[in-house]
């Protein structure tokens, strides 16, 4: 179901995307005022790797093992391939508290396993992967919240972390 036109990209991933972007553009506010947006999100502020200007992303963090982690649901976009360049940004909590952190991209193969992990206490709903493909994936700590995985084999895992990065995050 890939498309020719354009970016090349699944239609379920071209609808996701521009769903988000103007969700993004709703939730950085609502964080920043302290309003409950649903889920464990906080806004990443992260130097662009040409610009130099901060740029601001709502995303979804999760604890696993003790650790904090982001997940690049829809791959090594702009704000994924900026941590990755900076290796570094600043977190913003719901109502404004901020941290500045180090950002470490976590290996695909011990990402997978952390996503494994992650999501193995739930229940793999095949309708779900049945309407998001084989390359859309919510992020990860929303999967938790609702307690539901979607991928089953490391396989499974090895290939959403391949494509979606992960990044554990530790206080500077």
């Amino acid at each position: 179901m890939r498309s020719n036109r354009g970016s090349g990209l699944d239609v379920r991933e071209r609808v996701a995307r521009r769903f988000f972007r103007l969700v993004n553009h709703l939730a950085v506010p609502m964080i920043r005022a302290g309003v409950p947006t649903g889920a464990a999100n906080v806004l990443l502020v992260v130097r662009g790797r040409k610009s130099g200007i901060d740029r601001t992303t709502p995303v979804t963090a999760f604890v696993a093992g003790g650790h904090v982690y982001v997940h690049a649901t829809y791959g090594a976009t702009g704000w994924a391939r900026n941590l990755r360049a900076a290796g570094e940004a600043t977190v913003v909590q719901p109502g404004g508290r901020r941290r500045v952190v180090r950002a470490t991209e976590v290996p695909t193969d011990e990402a997978a396993v952390i996503l494994r992990d992650a999501l193995a206490p739930y229940h793999r709903s095949r309708l779900l992967r049945r309407v998001l493909g084989p390359h859309v994936r919510p992020p990860v700590a929303i999967l938790r919240q609702v307690r539901v995985r979607v991928d089953d084999t490391h396989e499974d895992y090895a290939a959403e972390a391949q494509r979606h990065p992960l990044f554990e995050l530790v206080p500077a």
